[in-house]
């Protein structure tokens, strides 16, 4: 949804005279509502807040807790006075409460009930659930946000475990010669919604973690996500050395030796956290590879509570633990060497009582070798009876890329199983949109959006209205880009010109087609360009325009990246693109839900079989734009040929730049013979009929499968309630 856009309710006709309400309590009732996160997936809650003040809303990164630290009570009331809220915020309030008090009717209390005494505790390094709390990066943390949030909306008892970064992921701007230029912001704990974890005896809670180098301590912060409620593990505290205060303030900051910390704290600093706060979890799911060393903790708790032998420990322990990997990419697995290793956990190997090389070997596929780095994946994988990868295909390059962990077995009897990923419908789903499934899908829709049947009646929308609103979406999203890029011209001091220029830039009737993701190499931002004349012809046709939105970040180091920014931007410079390709700056939750909300077209074009998963694409869905995309992640299990567009296959040359090309000269084809001229084929009344076709069929076939319920649904099954011990089921495999 929109945070800047979501239309206010409907007035109460009854205007509330803010002299007779208490100003105080009208204020305290905002701020138990802006001290859960639930208010960010609901617009209706959103949009109270930003009638207080629309412009500081704006400013703010849509953060209620810092608007109202700026306002007094008595302005509070006076504004929900002028804009008659004050029925809104009881209104408000009311739903709160009930959602989180009504836990009987939900999914959780009728499949997951052995989970209610042994909760599932979830870790993960990053966390994407709004723009306003910026301790995510992109994908993965984004996942992690959705996850949680459905498990809240489908009330499975479920805890997270994180990290928090005060200073965040970079906020991204590019300068004149369109070179990505990174900026930390320190984040203000008192404009968030947290506050101390406490534990039985009301104490705020502390863990220490031993190295060889002496304590790391870390503090623990409460956020409350619905009726999840997320730990986070902060290393500000006055015990640490002023290096390692530091050491939780940027999110994938530092060098290698600040990763291991980092997922010291996570993992092992995540365990010690959740003995503190008396919770004892039926499953341990580590969301990738960064809180690996968690299992090690618990072990050593289970050995030191019941005083067995570490390999009966580890046997217990492994059957509790839930691994998902997330990427075939080598890159993505963190490996440290035996010296850092040794340093970081030798005081816990010790009370394992095992060898530096017994340690060294869960993190090796081969034990004995000493040339071998310590691999988090591997002892993910070592350390967990479930392990699953993001898609189907993901299952199928993780069992070959890990076969050599279990050398015994056949390739297709590996261990590891998939769950696909799916997105929080909630929190991507455009309020104009959510309007149109209201009236056709049936009142309880989102209570059973898992459920395929339910969005059939998607058909029953009259073809002229699923049009109307999404083409009020994709004026939402140019209006938005053009906001955004006049303001990257002011802030590179550009003139006048080129500030009017930005304002007045893309064609609202032209094929608008979205790219935003990460700047990695392997996913090929520039692909189009290596077929320079006819992408040329393809934007410049004047009856059948195109124009390219373009967003997303490079990592700090990661120079390829940066170079392929650098080129996208800066095709604005030249008259054949000017107007017709953008780049829009920062890529975050916010700029993602105007793009995902508002294009006709997802393009998506990685190397195959580099994209795990993707969700981008899954977003675009649920408002209508259609995929484009190689057959890779879950567009591979997810295109049915009427439902989007495939590039190429589903194969790949073993030589890469054999299958660029050929996907370079895919991706122009498909364009030009399939997507461009189905959405500009229009009836005598103006409609793209074939079109609004596919887009009906996208959301029948596609918007339960990849919803985040369903994945979350698939994970208690599978494996949350095995690890628990509730029941036993097997995992999905091809």
């Amino acid at each position: 949804m929109s945070q800047t856009e979501i239309p206010s309710a409907a007035p109460s006709p009854a205007r509330v005279d803010w002299t007779e309400v208490a100003p105080q309590a009208l204020y305290d009732k905002c701020k138990a509502l802006a001290s859960n996160l639930w208010w960010s997936w609901h617009p209706e809650v959103v949009s109270l807040f930003r009638d207080l003040d629309p412009l500081r809303w704006r400013q703010l990164d849509h953060n209620p807790i810092a608007l109202l630290a700026e306002m007094t009570p008595e302005q509070v009331a006076e504004r929900a006075s002028e804009m008659v809220l004050y029925t809104r915020i009881n209104q408000a309030q009311r739903r709160l409460n009930d959602y989180l008090n009504n836990m009987q009717t939900s999914w959780g209390a009728r499949h997951a009930g052995v989970l209610g005494s042994k909760p599932v505790a979830y870790f993960s390094a990053e966390f994407g659930i709004h723009e306003s709390v910026p301790i995510y990066s992109g994908g993965l943390g984004v996942l992690s946000g959705d996850h949680i949030k459905s498990a809240s909306g489908l009330g499975i008892p479920l805890v997270a475990i994180g990290l928090f970064y005060d200073q965040g992921y970079f906020r991204q701007h590019l300068d004149a010669q369109g070179w990505q230029q990174e900026e930390y912001l320190d984040t203000k704990i008192k404009d968030l919604a947290m506050e101390p974890a406490r534990d039985s005896d009301d104490r705020p809670i502390t863990v220490s973690i031993d190295t060889l180098e002496g304590q790391l301590q870390a503090k623990v912060w409460l956020m409350r996500v619905g009726r999840v409620r997320l730990y986070l593990l902060d290393c500000d505290v006055g015990g640490n050395l002023p290096e390692d205060r530091e050491l939780t303030s940027r999110l994938y900051g530092g060098d290698v030796r600040t990763r291991i910390r980092q997922e010291l704290v996570l993992g092992v600093g995540g365990v010690k956290a959740l003995r503190a706060l008396g919770i004892h979890p039926g499953a341990y799911h580590l969301n990738e590879g960064h809180s690996a060393f968690a299992p090690l903790e618990a072990i050593r708790e289970k050995m030191e509570d019941d005083g067995l032998s570490f390999d009966d420990a580890l046997r217990e322990i492994a059957q509790h633990t839930v691994f998902t990997t997330h990427t075939p990419v080598p890159a993505g697995h963190d490996r440290f060497e035996g010296a850092l290793v040794e340093e970081h956990l030798g005081p816990l190997r010790r009370q394992l009582g095992i060898s530096y090389e017994q340690l060294m070997g869960l993190g090796r596929v081969e034990p004995q070798n000493e040339s071998e780095s310590f691999c988090m994946t591997v002892i993910g994988l070592k350390l967990s009876r479930r392990a699953n990868a993001v898609s189907s295909l993901h299952g199928y390059v993780s069992r070959r890329m890990w076969a050599h962990l279990w050398p015994w077995r056949a390739e297709e009897e590996i261990p590891i199983g998939h769950i696909t990923n799916g997105v929080h419908v909630p929190s991507w789903l455009a309020f104009p949109m959510q309007l149109l499934y209201d009236k056709y899908l049936g009142p309880d829709w989102q209570q059973n959006m898992g459920d395929p049947e339910v969005w059939q009646e998607i058909y029953k929308v009259d073809p002229g209205e699923l049009w109307e609103t999404h083409n009020v979406l994709k004026s939402r999203l140019l209006d938005f880009v053009r906001r955004r890029v006049s303001r990257q011209c002011r802030k590179r001091n550009e003139d006048e010109s080129a500030v009017e220029s930005a304002r007045n830039m893309l064609n609202p009737n032209a094929l608008t087609i979205g790219f935003a993701r990460r700047f990695a190499t392997y996913k090929r931002a520039d692909l189009l360009l290596q077929n320079l004349d006819a992408f040329v012809e393809l934007l410049n046709d004047p009856k059948r325009p195109v124009q390219f939105i373009f967003a997303g970040k490079a990592h700090p180091a990661d120079e390829p990246g940066k170079k392929l920014i650098q080129k996208i931007a800066n095709l604005r410079h030249d008259p054949l693109f000017r107007g017709r390709v953008v780049f829009v700056e920062d890529y975050e939750i916010n700029v993602g839900r105007h793009l995902v909300q508002g294009v006709d077209v997802w393009l998506n074009n990685p190397r195959r079989p580099l994209e795990a998963s993707g969700t981008s694409g899954q977003k675009v869905v649920l408002n209508g734009g259609l995929n484009c995309s190689v057959l890779d992640g879950w567009w591979a299990e997810a295109y049915n040929g009427r439902n989007g567009f495939a590039i190429g296959h589903g194969s790949q040359h073993v030589d890469t730049q054999v299958s660029d090309a050929r996907d370079a000269d895919e991706v122009t084809r498909v364009l030009k013979e399939e997507v461009i001229p189905l959405f500009y084929q229009r009836d005598v009344d103006g409609l793209p009929r074939q079109w609004i076709d596919r887009m009906a069929n996208s959301i029948a076939t596609l918007a339960a499968r990849f919803s985040a319920h369903r994945m979350v649904m698939d994970y208690v099954e599978q494996c949350y309630l095995v690890a628990a011990g509730g029941q036993s089921s097997d995992m999905k495999m091809p």
